[in-house]
C-alpha cells in the first residue's frame, strides 16, 4: 500500500491534533518520532493492538522514527480509561512475564530492525520525591477529572485511588523524555496523549507532539470492543485456520470495519466490495475475502489459501480436518470436565460446564449434554471444542 499523507491522516484516523501542524511537519522532511506506548497487562497482542501498530508502520515505512514505549512501570498502576473502580496493581513478576512475547507479536507488524523499543521504567525508577512532587505540579485535580471516566466515578462517588490520577501524568511524561513529534493511540487515550502535549510545553521541550486517534476495533460478538478479557479476539500469533474461522464468525455488519481497520486494501477497493454489497452480493463471499486478506498479512498467502480450503471441508461439507492434533493423557476414563481443562482445550472448568451447556462439546461428533458424563479414551477418541477446535486423545 502506498504510504502518503493522506493515508496517514485520514486512513483508520478518528481525530487529529492539530491537522495542519501535522500536515506541516509530514511536508518539512524532517525525521519524524512516532511514540505509541503499550502497556503489558495481558500475554496477547490482537487485531485490535493491530490497528495502531498499522499505523506506527505507516511511519516506518515513510522512513520516521518508530518508537514503541513499553510502558513495564506504568503497567504496575493499569490504565484506568473506560473502568469503573480502582484497578489492581500488576507485580514486577505479572509484568515481567507480560513483556515476554510482545516485541515478537508486534513484529508480525512492524520492523523491529527500524524500530527504538523503549521502557518507561528507565525514566520513573531513578525519580526522587521531589521529582514526582514536582510532576504533580504541574496538573491540577480539577484538571484530571475532566477526563470522562474519572468524571463518571466522582459522579457517582466511586473510588478514584490518587495512583489512578498519576497515570496520565506518567504517560504524558513519557512524552516528554521521548522528545516525540507524534504519539499514536486509541481514541480511549486522547485525554491522556492531550496531557502530553501540555507537559512538553510546560517543560520546555523543542518539540510540542501532535495526536492521531485511531479506531477501537469492535470484538467478534459485534458488541464490545475486542478483548481478550471478553474472549471475542483475534490474536496476531493465532494459526492461519483460527484466524480464518474466527473471522468468518463476524457480524455482517462489521465486514467493511474490519476490511478499513484490519486490512492493507485500498480504500478504492473497500468503496467497491460497499457497492457489491448494496448490489446484493452475498456477505459471506466477502467475508472469505477478508479472511484471507487477514491471514495473508499475519502467515502469508500460502496459508490463507490452505485456511480457506480447510474451512469450506469443515463447515460447508460438515467435515472434519485433515490434520487434527493427537494427546494423550494419564488414565483411561475422565469425567469429561475435567479431560477439557487438564488438556487446556477451555481457559477453565467454569468455560468447559458454559460450552457443554450451549451444546459446544462433542465427542466423535455426538454432543455432550451433561457435566457429570464419564468418557472412555483407551482408544482414540475425537473431541470437537466449539466450531473450529478438534483433538484426537488417548489414555495411557
Amino acid at each position: 500500500m502506498k504510504i502518503d499523507n493522506k493515508n496517514i491522516t485520514e486512513r483508520s484516523v478518528v481525530n487529529v491534533i492539530v491537522k495542519k501542524e501535522l500536515e506541516e511537519k509530514l511536508s518539512s522532511g524532517k525525521k519524524l518520532r512516532v511514540k505509541l506506548g503499550i502497556d503489558p497487562t495481558g500475554s496477547a497482542l490482537h487485531l485490535g493492538h493491530g490497528v495502531v501498530l498499522r499505523k506506527l508502520r505507516q511511519f516506518q515505512d515513510r522512513g520516521d522514527t518508530a518508537i514503541l514505549l513499553i510502558g513495564d512501570y506504568t503497567a504496575r498502576i493499569g490504565d484506568p480509561t473506560g473502568k469503573s473502580e480502582t484497578r489492581k496493581m500488576l507485580s514486577e513478576e505479572d509484568i515481567k512475564r507480560n513483556m515476554e512475547s510482545y516485541i515478537e507479536q508486534a513484529s508480525k507488524i512492524l520492523d523491529i530492525k527500524k524500530l527504538e523499543i523503549r521502557h518507561n521504567s528507565e525514566w520513573f525508577k531513578k525519580m526522587t520525591m521531589a521529582d514526582i512532587l514536582n510532576l504533580t505540579a504541574k496538573k491540577t485535580v480539577n484538571q484530571m477529572l475532566q477526563r470522562e471516566d474519572f468524571k463518571n466515578r466522582f459522579k457517582n462517588d466511586q473510588d478514584i485511588s490518587v495512583v489512578e490520577l498519576l497515570y496520565p501524568l506518567m504517560q504524558g511524561y513519557d512524552s516528554v523524555m521521548l522528545d516525540s513529534d507524534i504519539e499514536l493511540g486509541g481514541t480511549d487515550q486522547l485525554f491522556n496523549m492531550l496531557v502530553g502535549r501540555d507537559l512538553q510545553r510546560i517543560f520546555n521541550k523543542d518539540v510540542v507532539q501532535n495526536v492521531i486517534t485511531v479506531p477501537i476495533l469492535v470484538g467478534l460478538d459485534g458488541v464490545e470492543k475486542m478483548s481478550k478479557s471478553y474472549n471475542n479476539y483475534i490474536g496476531l500469533t493465532e494459526s492461519p485456520k483460527e484466524m480464518f474461522g474466527k473471522t468468518m464468525s463476524i457480524p455482517d455488519n462489521l465486514i467493511m470495519n474490519y476490511f478499513e481497520l484490519a486490512t492493507n486494501i485500498s480504500l478504492d477497493e473497500i468503496e467497491k466490495l460497499k457497492k457489491a454489497l448494496k448490489e446484493g452480493e452475498n456477505p459471506r463471499n466477502l467475508k472469505v475475502k477478508l479472511a484471507k486478506e487477514i491471514v495473508t498479512l499475519y502467515h502469508g498467502s500460502k496459508a490463507a489459501d490452505e485456511a480457506e480450503k480447510e474451512f469450506i471441508e469443515i463447515f460447508a461439507n460438515k467435515g472434519i480436518p485433515e490434520d487434527i492434533e493427537k494427546k494423550k493423557v494419564q488414565g483411561k476414563k475422565w469425567n469429561i470436565v475435567e479431560l477439557l481443562a487438564a488438556m487446556q482445550l477451555v481457559s477453565s472448568k467454569s468455560e468447559a460446564r458454559r460450552l457443554i451447556q450451549g451444546g459446544g462439546i462433542k465427542i466423535e461428533g455426538e454432543k455432550v449434554d451433561n457435566f457429570e458424563k464419564e468418557i472412555d479414551i483407551s482408544k482414540e477418541t475425537l473431541i470437537q471444542v466449539g466450531k473450529r477446535k478438534f483433538v484426537k486423545v488417548t489414555g495411557k
